[in-house]
């Protein structure tokens, strides 16, 4: 089953950076708010939710959970990345976006599984 969730994680990986590309040329650095990011947790965090709830009420399989619950979502989503995105917010001094970013990325992530579970 690694293999399963190495072939989900390399396709969340990829998506990951593609949607990013796309989300920061449209941004064009126009506004330090690190969009990208945001974007891509807020997505997955309603996709795992979605998944989660599938798996849950077995209408996917184990492999299918490992696939993109794990593997997908898990390398698609990166909390390491909003961490940092925030300490360079907090450097810049841009302490009102920084603590948008954290408080929009909580709230708005976690409505998001929740919306994603309860679909």
């Amino acid at each position: 089953m690694i293999w399963v969730i190495g072939a989900g994680g390399s396709l969340g990986a990829a998506a990951r950076f593609m949607l990013g590309e796309i989300v920061n040329k449209q941004a064009q650095k126009a506004h330090p708010f690190p969009w990208a990011t945001w974007i891509v947790n807020i997505s997955g965090s309603f996709f795992l939710g979605l998944i989660t709830q599938l798996y849950f009420s077995s209408y996917i399989s184990e492999w299918v959970w490992l696939f993109t619950g794990v593997g997908f979502c898990g390398a698609f989503t990166t909390f390491s990345t909003f961490g940092i995105e925030t300490i360079r917010l907090l450097q810049s001094n841009k302490i009102k976006s920084a603590a948008i970013y954290v408080v929009a990325s909580v709230i708005v992530g976690l409505a998001a599984a929740m919306i994603g579970f309860y679909i």
